[in-house]
């Protein structure tokens, strides 16, 4: 039995976000790695993001971006529709962020939230 996933368009993600995530994949060993963003409970304002490089898993959402794809779960998308991903380059506060719509409160790093 083959597993079958959702293509759902769920999340933007920012030139600068788009072309680091590409740099950070051709530097992974893997054949089939993608960015995995995800929600779980936590952190100081209640909910945390998760971004990592990862292999599609059994019942994921895919949302192909520009010239990789990205791998959520169900639960995590509900939270993540109409985020986009940025990516802040620079000396300080370098990385990816996550710009919430939704979010009624944000913690001061930048890694949590409420909604």
């Amino acid at each position: 039995m083959t597993a079958t996933h959702d293509i759902l368009d769920v999340v933007g993600v920012s030139e600068d976000a788009a072309n680091e995530v590409k740099r950070l994949i051709g530097e992974d060993d893997r054949a089939t790695v993608g960015l995995r963003l995800g929600i779980k409970g936590g952190g100081c304002s209640g909910l945390s993001y998760i971004i990592d490089l990862d292999e599609l898993k059994d019942g994921d959402i895919i949302q192909h971006a520009e010239g990789f794809d990205i791998y959520m779960d169900r639960k995590s998308s509900l939270y993540l529709k109409d985020v986009t991903l940025v990516f802040q380059g620079g000396l300080q506060d370098r990385g990816f962020k996550f710009q919430n719509p939704a979010a009624k409160n944000t913690c001061g790093c930048g890694t949590s939230f409420s909604v």
